[in-house]
């Protein structure tokens, strides 16, 4: 008897049935059964199923001698089903990657409960992907198992059957189905979790939920909407049928009154000449079962008043007075906007002929993101060593818990902003300004830079249309001849910078600011750090943090963290950084062992913080190099980064640290002891030797020196490496011998650095 049955309605899904039916079979939990029911479809996806099955026995083929809908073709694989647990999985929908794992594990952990609720995300077709916007629902504290009378917040999810697994015993013995038609979820999910004696949750992504340009039923312009009058009777008719249920009446009542306000106000869904009847149906359904009830919001009330009036024209009305209401908001807002703006621009203008601010400084770092990088070490060391500067960030207001007391807080658009960019006298940013910005005689304009440039930048992008997409290069010259100061981590920035942007400025070659706190950071700090982000003791912390592919439009997952994680034991841990320009984690299973970090305000932190740095072509490489800790490359699409996005070396032939070329390699350098052996340290050393010669702790005095103070010849001279104390890593001091540093909780221990033996098998990547 398999532990779980995967049961999957097929119909017109030929395009999106191989990666469903893929999603399942390879997922690393393999005890299972998938009941494949084709439902009479007129396309291939019959013969896909039975190419399934002819290739795995776990497939059970079904065919359908006729079309009988969605419903009865998941009642055909019911009974069928002979696992512990059932699960329902829409045929363009897909199961992620250990759905199946977490689902077994969590069900273990809850004593085998009769329903588990679990998580999921739609992925549009645009490649989009948005976690369900309720999933704080699911979280996992508290007691477990429980019934829904504890958590009744359940209902507020999307009362769909395949975001559950359910106890197949459990629904033998309460008798669930699904009926004909439309909606037929409804009336198994609400008597399941109401009936359900024990019910879990799994606050993990399991399902990806397709959003179909077109196809969908929900999309579907038909009389068959009506259907969900009759669904509700049968949700009614379980209370009926047992009186213990009476007092979720109410609130059965009020989710019947939404549900049927979406109905008929999506667009799409009902024909013109059927929504006046809908209307007066769903008026008899909300007076046959309406029941008092807790008070209910404005907005809500309005939608009951929609169903319980049921007059069409009145409809009509109230939706024709909404339209000119907001049409009338948006010219309205529209017009101040342009009054605003003009205003904005007039005082721009004034304050352009006003003096300059020989003793005001403003900041700003990423387009208005929070204080950091490059211009925040400057604005700290302005304030240290030359004090009499006043300083002021820009930044959106989101960021502005991020900014020190001492600095002046600025946001975008308003008019201190534009007072600041017109008088102060100095200009620092890692990015350029408004381009509305006017250079005045007297500022001094620095440009830091937010990196060394492993992938081409500047002109260097115009032979590169997927990387440049759409850049004006003409205004990118115009904002470098702008710069009077650009600086420089290394004589290769300097040579790129000054052909990728050509202009009149002086390359300062002074180190990076942002990565003074390298040397000046102490174990206490590191040992904070750690603490704060919830690194245990011993524990050794991989940063993960790949960059941005010009050639994808939405964010590449190149590593199947828990895989990973289960294969080097229960010391590591991942701290997953995504590329700011994403806008989504990593990873849906973030939590335990995987944390991520994306959101957090310092990178430098996360650095100081972490034991290793894992990444692809990401500039974050060079920094962490100035910590002399380990590094590990993933260059499992080097060939199309390149292709795309054009680099000024081959990291390959000469990188930081071992390289890897795809996940497993990844796992045998850790596994090995490799990613901080003698072979990678050398490596390193040569690595930092070429691009890391001034981060000594001292860049950001010696540009307040030059630039502020006037003072070239009393910059701090250089110190050398071999004088250099870069603050240690937590895991420096572990030994590189077998034992456990965390309580075992998987696989056994391995060594955190074990170089191997004479002949032993070496991975190719650890080559040059």
């Amino acid at each position: 008897m398999p532990r779980f049955s995967v049961i999957v309605p097929v119909y017109k899904v030929q395009a999106y049935l191989h990666e469903c039916l893929e999603s399942v079979l390879e997922q690393s939990y393999l005890d299972l059964e998938l009941i494949a029911v084709d439902d009479c479809s007129p396309d291939a996806c019959g013969a896909v199923i039975d190419e399934f099955a002819a290739r795995d026995a776990r497939v059970l083929a079904v065919h359908l001698p006729e079309n009988v809908g969605l419903g009865r073709a998941r009642n055909a694989g019911l009974e069928r089903a002979t696992g512990d647990y059932l699960i329902f999985l829409d045929s363009d929908d897909s199961l992620t990657p250990d759905a199946l794992r977490a689902i077994a594990d969590r069900l273990k952990e809850t004593g085998e409960p009769d329903v588990l609720v679990y998580d999921y995300a739609r992925t549009f077709w645009s490649g989009e992907v948005v976690r369900n916007q309720v999933s704080a629902q699911l979280t996992e504290e508290g007691p477990a198992p429980f019934r829904l009378d504890e958590r009744p917040g359940l209902l507020r999810l999307l009362m769909v059957v395949w975001n559950k697994a359910y106890r197949r015993e459990f629904v033998e013995r309460t008798g669930l189905t699904f009926p004909p038609g439309y909606y037929e979820d409804t009336p198994w999910t609400y008597p399941a979790l109401l009936s359900a004696e024990t019910i879990a949750t799994l606050d993990r992504v399991c399902v990806h939920y397709r959003q179909r340009r077109h196809g969908s039923i929900l999309g579907t312009s038909s009389r068959k909407h009506f259907d969900v009058f009759e669904q509700y009777d049968l949700v009614f008719a379980h209370v009926d049928a047992h009186p213990e249920l009476d007092r979720w009446r109410p609130v059965l009542f009020r989710r019947m009154v939404d549900h049927l306000a979406t109905v008929f106000v999506k667009r799409g869904r009902l024909p013109r000449a059927a929504r006046a009847e809908f209307l007066r149906k769903a008026r008899t359904n909300y007076r046959r079962y309406r029941v008092p009830g807790p008070p209910v919001g404005p907005r809500t009330r309005l939608r009951h008043a929609l169903v319980g009036l049921g007059t069409h024209r009145t409809y009509r009305l109230l939706s024709f007075l909404s339209r000119i209401r907001k049409r009338a908001v948006r010219l309205t807002a529209g017009l101040l906007r342009a009054v605003r703006g003009a205003a904005l621009q007039f005082h721009y203008r004034v304050q352009l002929r006003l003096p300059l601010r020989d003793d005001r400084a403003v900041f700003s770092s990423y387009w208005g993101r929070g204080h950091g990088c490059n211009p925040g070490a400057l604005e700290s060391a302005f304030r240290s060593f030359a004090p009499h500067i006043g300083t002021a960030w820009i930044a959106h207001l989101e960021h502005h818990h991020t900014i020190p007391a001492a600095t002046g807080r600025l946001r975008p658009g308003t008019a201190g902003y534009w007072t600041a960019l017109a008088r102060s006298k100095y200009l620092v940013n890692n990015v350029n300004f408004d381009r509305r910005l006017v250079k005045r005689p007297g500022q001094i304009m620095i440009q830091t830079q937010h990196g060394t440039p492993l992938k081409r930048m500047g002109l260097d992008l115009q032979d590169r249309p997927a990387a440049a997409r759409g850049t004006d290069f003409a205004e990118l010259l115009r904002g470098a001849d702008t710069w009077d100061y650009c600086l420089s981590a290394n004589r290769h920035s300097t040579l790129v910078w000054e052909r990728a942007f050509p202009s009149s400025y002086t390359t300062l070659e002074y180190g990076l600011p942002r990565n003074d706190v390298f040397q000046q950071a102490t174990s206490a700090d590191v040992e904070g750090l750690r603490e704060s982000l919830g690194i245990p003791a011993g524990a050794v912390a991989v940063l993960y943090a790949p960059t941005h592919r010009d050639y994808r439009r939405t964010q590449r997952r190149a590593l199947d963290l828990e895989r990973v994680l289960r294969r080097l034991g229960p010391r590591f841990m991942v701290l997953t950084r995504a590329h700011h320009t994403y806008g989504a984690p990593l990873t849906d299973t973030a939590g335990g062992r995987i944390v991520d970090v994306s959101g957090h305000p310092s990178v430098e932190s996360l650095c100081l913080a972490a034991d290793v740095l894992v990444t692809d072509y990401s500039s974050l490489m060079f920094d962490y190099a100035v910590l002399d800790r380990p590094i590990v490359v993933l260059a499992d699409d080097w060939e199309a980064y390149e292709a795309a996005r054009g680099t000024y070396f081959d990291l390959r032939a000469f990188p930081p640290g071992a390289v890897a070329r795809g996940e497993d390699e990844l796992i045998d350098i850790f596994a090995t002891g490799h990613w901080r052996g003698s072979r990678s340290a050398q490596l390193r050393a040569a690595f930092r030797e070429r691009f890391c010669p001034y981060d000594d702790g001292l860049a950001a005095e010696r540009v307040v020196r030059h630039v502020v103070l006037g003072e070239p010849a009393s910059v701090p001279p250089f110190v050398p490496f071999a004088e250099r104390r870069p603050v240690p890593s937590a895991a420096a001091a572990l030994p590189r011998v077998p034992g456990s540093v965390l309580p075992p909780d998987g696989p056994a221990a391995r060594p955190l650095g074990t170089v191997p033996a004479p002949g032993a098998a070496v991975p190719l990547a650890e080559t040059l």
